[in-house]
C-alpha cells in the first residue's frame, strides 16, 4: 500500500489543494489530525478532506477544541482567538463530524501506526530525543507517524533486540532528517524503528513556507517527506478579511 500523508492543514485551503495537486499514485490517504485553527477556510477544508479516500484519520487539539470537545485552556492567546473564531463558523454539520473524529494513536497495518502527538498522549508534543525515544517505545508498530509539532523530522532507534515497547540498554536514537529541501526519503529497516513527522501542509514552522506531505510504500518499506509551493498570498487575504490576528498572515510567508 501507498498513502499519502496529511496532517495539521489549519484550514488553510491553498495549500491542502495545492497538495492535493502534487500528490499522485497512492492508495489511501491518512489524516493525522488539525484540520482547523489558524486559518480562515475551516468549513471548506472540512469539506474537501471528507470526500477523500480516507484510510484513517485522527483528530488534533484545534479539532477537539473547536468542536467543543475540550475547552481552550491550553491555548495561547493567539490560538485562542482562532480556535474561537472558528467555532462560530464552522457548521453545525461539520462541528459534529470534527467532534467524533477519533482518538489516537490507530494502528494502520503490521507497518504503520498513527498519532497527533504520541503514542501515548496526544497531545503531547516531541521536543527532542528523549521525547522521540519515549514515544517510540510506546508505538505498537515499526514507524509511526506524528504531527502537532509542524516541523517535518525523522527518528530512528536502531539496536532494541527485544520486543515493542521493552527498553534495551543497547538502544540508540538518532535524528536522520528529513534535510531542508524538497524531497527527502529513506528506506525502513528491518532492524529498526522510526518517528516520522512529514510536516504541517497548511502551517509550517521550520523556516520553510511551502506545504509539507509524505507519502509511505509499505510494500517498498519507503518515507518520503515532500515539499510543494502554494498560493501564500491568497492564503494571507483570507486569514487578514476574516479578522483573524494578523500574525497568522504574517508567518505563513515564512514559515514560523
Amino acid at each position: 500500500m501507498k498513502y499519502l500523508v496529511l496532517s495539521d492543514i489549519h484550514a488553510n485551503l491553498e495549500a491542502l489543494e495545492a497538495t492535493l495537486a502534487a500528490a499522485t499514485g497512492y492508495d489511501g490517504t491518512l489524516v493525522l489530525g488539525d484540520l482547523v485553527g489558524y486559518g480562515a477556510d475551516p468549513n471548506a477544508v472540512v469539506d474537501r478532506v471528507r470526500g477523500l479516500q480516507v484510510a484513517a484519520m485522527i483528530r488534533g487539539n484545534h479539532d477537539k477544541v473547536a468542536a467543543g470537545v475540550e475547552g481552550v485552556e491550553g491555548f495561547n492567546q493567539i490560538a485562542r482567538e482562532a480556535v474561537e473564531w472558528t467555532t462560530t463558523v464552522l457548521t453545525a454539520e461539520n462541528s459534529a463530524w470534527l467532534a467524533a473524529l477519533p482518538k489516537g494513536p490507530v494502528v494502520i497495518d503490521e507497518t504503520i501506526e498513527i498519532c497527533h502527538g504520541t503514542p501515548f498522549d496526544e497531545d503531547m508534543y516531541v521536543f527532542d530525543d528523549l521525547d522521540a525515544l519515549r514515544a517510540i517505545r510506546s508505538a505498537r508498530r515499526p514507524v509511526c507517524l506524528f504531527g502537532h509539532t509542524h516541523v517535518p523530522a525523522v527518528f530512528r532507534l536502531s539496536g532494541e533486540t527485544q520486543a515493542i515497547g521493552a527498553p534495551s540498554g543497547n538502544a540508540v536514537i538518532e535524528l536522520i532528517g528529513p534535510p531542508r529541501g524538497s524531497r527527502f526519503s529513506f528506506d525502513v529497516e528491518q532492524d529498526a524503528r522510526y518517528l516520522v513527522n512529514c510536516g504541517a501542509v497548511g502551517q509550517p514552522r521550520d523556516g520553510d513556507p511551502r506545504a509539507a506531505y509524505g507519502i509511505v510504500d509499505t510494500d517498498a518499506r519507503t518515507v518520503t517527506t515532500m515539499r510543494i509551493d502554494y498560493d501564500i498570498a491568497t492564503a494571507q487575504t483570507k486569514i487578514i478579511r476574516a479578522g483573524l490576528p494578523d500574525i497568522l498572515a504574517r508567518r505563513l510567508a515564512v514559515g514560523r
